[in-house]
């Protein structure tokens, strides 16, 4: 039976017309050029700008795992949220620098620091990483998503019937490709304004009516568990208060931590995760890379920043609100949820959010939210197509092909998107006979990430590095994490003769137990040495190399030009966000 009205697919229909009108009108609009394709033409405003990292951020980990986190594990995930200062690194770090470099792509800034070596390896790496992640991620969410809501949705292609899962997955890439690939950067940034808007509505609603069901704050802190509201409990067991000693599960070697989310790895692992993902990935910076100047790219981050807060009251309080109905018997229908003893089923705790809207939201109301969750689906796609397809355009085609024209490498662009559209689609029947990848593939970027964090922060605070350095960081911290992935594939999808994992005490069977937080952090200590031992073991890159590259090398005038960039506004803007996140910490705390 279908959980939604005929108003309800009033709304959704109203959402896709609204969203292929604006997209239509962004196509008009833009001209045939590689710098409006890719990068709107360098015009994007910081309202535009901000909701757009925000769209693009919020997809499949926040409509399923985010909010499934919260069913079972309470606040501990709001630490990943909380890293919206991370934004602040953006606007007030790293801005000028991509500001005063023009480039299109995060592997060209690399280029113009370090080598042209240096840029082909980030693109190909990044490109792997988009495939293996957000693509296969995004589809995953699609499949819960379209699976809890319209379990009915069936369509029968001569005895060969699609289930809901695929349908949804299909219709989603499908509508996606489809204005990414004829409008670029340009549909979808001004789309992704748009499905901001409604993503947030569509999910204070569920935050809402949740509230309304449970009975109140006071109520829903009187059923939920108090540890569920405190950001250190699920890290630090019981009585490892106040200490600095590892927790080492009996029968487990030292480095196997048997929380969730252990509070060294939050501590020193999540921060670098984050700063690469908020500050260097391009799936991200490109929409600051599309603003006309450093002002507006900067006050976009910040804009940015305040949005990134929302995530923690608008998909993981929700995740604890849907436990609380379950233990407490309010809404039957989401007694599965738990065991008899009122512990959270992680498996079933994915579909929290779209059974909140099944459940707790009023006809009329669902279609909203509906449109929230499709418009966040979308935009998560949506940034990874164009982003893959910048990559591959700017970085592999037109080096191959300099002399290529502009409109040559606009058609090129979406081709790369098309291709990728493909993939997603050929991802659909992987993801649906392996579900368990999709906790797999949240530690994914962990293992990617510490190489390009290294070059580019420490490339701009240390000016002896060089592209020699640069180019044995990437290579060794990306064949580290592509060691894990190997070893961890076959016992995450658990092929024939791996269901029980590797020998216990042999080093596949180390490698695949030390915690992702920890191998992550291993992987950044060593990309780090290297870097810095191959750099001070090979020539220093010349002084006009790295003019206004590094802050040693930024000159008077430029420094002066970035100061004009910014006001007492824009630091007391920033300031606030760092409050909201002392303040949420010390809510979540005790």
């Amino acid at each position: 039976m279908s959980t939604l009205g005929t108003i309800d697919w009033l709304v959704i229909a109203g959402y896709f017309a609204l969203l292929l009108a604006i997209a239509w009108w962004v196509i008009l609009k833009g001209k045939e050029t590689a710098d409006d394709y890719f990068l709107a033409g360098r015009n994007l405003g910081w309202l535009i700008v901000g909701a757009s990292i925000f769209s693009s951020n919020i997809g499949s980990e926040h409509l399923v795992g985010l909010a499934g986190s919260g069913c079972t594990d309470g606040v501990a995930m709001a630490h990943y949220e909380l890293h919206a200062w991370c934004l602040l690194v953006l606007a007030w770090v790293m801005i000028p620098f991509y500001a005063r470099s023009r480039v299109f792509t995060m592997p060209e800034f690399l280029e113009k620091r370090y080598n042209a070596t240096a840029r082909w390896v980030l693109s190909i790496i990044s490109l792997f990483a988009y495939i293996l992640t957000k693509i296969a991620v995004g589809i995953f969410a699609g499949g819960i998503v379209f699976s809890t809501l319209l379990p009915e949705v069936q369509v029968d292609l001569g005895g060969f019937v699609l289930d809901s899962f695929w349908v949804g997955s299909v219709v989603v890439i499908l509508l996606t490709g489809l204005y990414t690939v004829l409008g670029g950067l340009r549909a979808v940034a001004y789309t992704e304004a748009v499905q901001t808007i409604i993503l947030i509505v569509g999910s204070t609603l569920v935050t809402i009516f949740g509230l309304i069901e449970i009975g109140g704050w006071g109520e829903f802190r009187r059923i939920v568990p108090s540890e569920m509201f405190n950001l250190w409990k699920p890290l630090v067991p019981p009585g490892m208060e106040g200490t600095w000693a590892p927790v080492k599960e009996p029968g487990r070697i030292a480095w196997y931590f048997n929380t969730n989310y252990p509070w060294l790895g939050m501590l020193f692992c999540a921060p670098i995760i984050g700063l690469w993902y908020w500050c260097t990935d391009q799936y991200i910076v490109q929409r600051a890379l599309g603003a006309p100047n450093e002002r507006e790219a900067r006050r976009g981050s910040i804009f940015a920043a305040y949005l990134k807060l929302l995530p923690v009251f608008i998909f993981i309080i929700p995740g604890m609100i849907c436990y609380g109905l379950a233990v407490s018997g309010k809404v039957p229908a989401l007694g599965h949820l738990v065991d008899p003893a009122g512990k959270a089923i992680p498996d079933r705790c994915q579909a929290a959010f779209p059974l909140m809207v099944a459940h707790v939201l009023p006809i009329g109301l669902r279609g909203v939210v509906v449109a929230g969750l499709l418009a966040a689906l979308m935009s998560s796609l949506a940034g990874v197509f164009n982003a893959s397809s910048t990559l591959f355009t700017i970085d592999v085609y037109r080096k191959f092909r300099p002399e290529a024209s502009e409109r040559q490498l606009v058609w090129m662009g979406r081709i790369a998107t098309t291709v990728m559209v493909l993939i997603g689609l050929a991802w659909i029947p992987v993801i649906q006979n392996a579900r368990g990848l999709y906790d797999y593939l949240q530690s994914v970027q962990a293992y990617l990430a510490p190489p390009i964090f290294v070059v580019f922060f420490f490339g701009v605070f240390m000016k002896r590095l060089n592209g020699a350095g640069c180019l044995a960081a990437l290579i060794v911290g990306f064949a580290l994490g592509v060691l894990r992935l190997a070893v961890d594939t076959p016992v995450s999808l658990k092929l024939p003769g791996f269901e029980n994992g590797y020998t216990p005490g042999s080093i596949l069977w180390i490698i695949n137990n030390i915690y992702f937080q920890y191998y992550s952090l291993l992987v950044f200590l060593i990309s780090l040495g290297v870097m810095i031992v191959v750099s001070y073991l090979t020539p220093p890159p010349s002084p006009s190399q790295i003019e206004g590259l590094t802050f040693a090398t930024v000159t008077e005038e430029q420094r002066r030009q970035s100061r004009a960039s910014w006001n007492a506004w824009d630091v007391l803007a920033s300031l606030v966000v760092i409050a909201v996140i002392v303040g949420a910490y010390l809510y979540f705390t005790g």
